[in-house]
């Protein structure tokens, strides 16, 4: 995704789509969902056991083609994308198969950027340490405190031999990503390099300039 491309003017936005007469109401919500799920599309989703892009180009010709579909009963698998060998940013966890697939990743800690949904009772029966840092999407600027918790926290956990870390927001698109730019700003990386490197593995990954801005803030006030 281009940098900066979206705003607090530009959430409201819509794609058009054509849809076939014969999808009713219910086709026309999961049609939104599916547009909504390709505005997050990552290389690393997997559902059904097939790459997000994959199998959502199957869904909408079948929603298209009037059949019955439904999502309430598909297997999502984790979006993980590692950035280093120890630091992975990606999307939300929400079950407990999927908390049982990062411990096998060999995830060792969990910064949770949502305010949606705090994965620290997932993570307690694989010993998984939690820094719950609930932030809103909201194209607002945030607070140095916000990072300055979740940065504490990821210094002392990879001070641990063997911890691997897992930062991560609902669709790992714009908070997560923060979150990892401000990380890797206090480990040394300058801004434009970080981005880059996040940029580059993951390409869903978007920065708002609003966020960057308080990126920039917080690892100023440090200095």
């Amino acid at each position: 995704m281009k940098r900066g491309s979206w705003s607090s003017r530009e959430t409201n936005w819509r794609a058009g789509l054509s849809v076939s007469p014969r999808v009713g109401s219910s086709g026309r919500k999961l049609l939104d969902n599916i547009r909504r799920l390709e505005g997050c599309g990552s290389g690393s989703i997997v559902i059904d056991g097939l790459p997000v892009v994959e199998y959502l180009r199957n869904l909408r010709g079948e929603v298209r083609a009037g059949n019955d579909v439904s999502l309430t009963r598909r297997r999502f698998g984790m979006d993980i994308t590692w950035v280093t060998d120890r630091i992975a940013v990606g999307g939300g966890i929400w079950t407990a198969s999927n908390m049982a697939a990062v411990s096998r990743a060999g995830i060792t800690h969990i910064i949770d950027m949502q305010i949606e949904f705090d994965d620290t009772p997932l993570a307690e029966p694989h010993g998984i340490v939690v820094c719950w840092n609930p932030v809103d999407d909201d194209f607002e600027p945030k607070p140095p405190d916000v990072f300055a918790r979740g940065v504490e926290f990821a210094l002392a956990a990879l001070k641990e031999n063997g911890a691997k870390l897992f930062v991560h927001c609902a669709a790992g698109v714009h908070r997560a990503p923060m979150m990892t730019l401000a990380l890797l700003g206090v480990m040394g990386w300058t801004v434009e390099d970080a981005m880059d490197l996040i940029e580059k593995l993951r390409p869903a990954a978007d920065f708002a300039e609003v966020y960057v801005r308080s990126v920039e803030r917080f690892l100023n006030g440090r200095r």
